[in-house]
């Protein structure tokens, strides 16, 4: 097979369309041939040596994409070879063929295709582990969710707004901004021009937001503090640039009785990757099938151009997802 690779970290000019071998199977696995693959940022951290490879994943890039099962392995209970699926990696998306644990696949949702397909598994097991597992976000409950335009953040919107919450989102464009609107937002905040810690209050009687889902990280911490409501819960996911590092104001998160989660998704133990698969079909997948989610892609790519698509997103100015299609021969 043929795969993205680079030799070491730089630019989007590092990536190569090379020969490559995929992990050998077990009997719990299945091989899938992939048609299509989602970009995220962790890929362009990868590529430029921000982010180490997790133990046993595999080094070439790419954390979720779509396609038709090809080989199964002898203890697979419920995929078939012809089988149209997605799936949650660790690595490996960015080539012809992967190899995944039969507990990380979950269908291609009635009526979308494979690029579809590929732009879902990390959103939604990333929005709803977070959103629904930890936060227990609910119907009347205030979202303010950063990076709205964002993969992440296009998909939590509509997440949130199918289970009754309201949805204060920030982006830094007028453009940005729009589609967050179209897409269920009831409060809009340009974080270029306005103070996001005012208007998450005015949005919300003064209380402020029950969850905040953010994808900045040390920037915002002493301003999500600022923005949380009595008992809320903020949920950190991401940490934009190199600034790791933030001073914790204790008074205000103890006064406000606020509890502050920091996760990740790639890194953690099968299991829980397995449950939370295990539930976002249960509970996300029905959403999707019936119209109250929508994959929000901005622009295809082909996979040999995979350097155009990390140039893309490194420009900030998508809204959703980057999916790059792959070729089957």
């Amino acid at each position: 097979m043929h795969a993205i690779t680079f030799t070491h970290p730089g630019g989007p000019e590092v990536l190569e369309w090379t020969v490559a071998t995929h992990p050998a199977p077990t009997s719990t696995d299945v091989v899938i041939d992939v048609h299509a693959t989602g970009v995220n940022n962790a890929d362009l951290l990868q590529r430029a040596g921000k982010y180490p490879v997790p133990p046993g994943a595999s080094p070439i890039l790419g954390l979720e994409c779509a396609g038709v099962i090809s080989w199964v392995g002898g203890d697979v209970t419920e995929w078939a070879i012809g089988d149209r699926v997605c799936a949650l990696l660790s690595g490996g998306a960015y080539a012809q063929q992967v190899v995944v644990s039969q507990d990380l696949v979950l269908p291609v949702p009635r009526g979308l295709d494979a690029v579809d397909a590929a732009a879902l598994p990390e959103a939604a097991c990333t929005v709803y582990s977070n959103l629904a597992m930890v936060a227990n976000l609910t119907r009347g409950m205030t979202l303010l969710q950063h990076g709205g335009a964002s993969g992440i953040g296009t998909f939590a919107i509509q997440w949130a707004k199918a289970v009754g919450a309201r949805v204060v989102t920030t982006a830094g464009s007028v453009g940005k901004l729009e589609r967050c609107l179209e897409l269920g937002a009831d409060v809009l905040v340009n974080y270029r021009t306005q103070d996001f810690v005012a208007e998450t209050r005015n949005a919300s009687g003064g209380r402020g937001a029950d969850v905040i889902l953010d994808i900045v990280g040390a920037a915002y911490l002493d301003r999500n503090l600022h923005a949380l409501a009595p008992d809320g819960h903020l949920v950190v996911i991401g940490s934009a640039g190199d600034d790791t590092d933030a001073p914790l104001n204790l008074r205000l998160m103890m006064g406000k009785r606020a509890r502050i989660s920091g996760t990740t998704l790639r890194g953690r133990p099968h299991e829980q990757k397995a449950a939370i698969v295990r539930e976002v079909r249960a509970n996300v997948w029905p959403m999707i099938e019936d119209g109250r989610i929508v994959p929000v892609i901005d622009t295809v790519v082909s996979l040999k151009q995979a350097a155009r698509a990390h140039e893309l997103l490194e420009a900030g100015h998508t809204v959703g997802k980057v999916v790059l299609a792959a070729p089957l021969n």
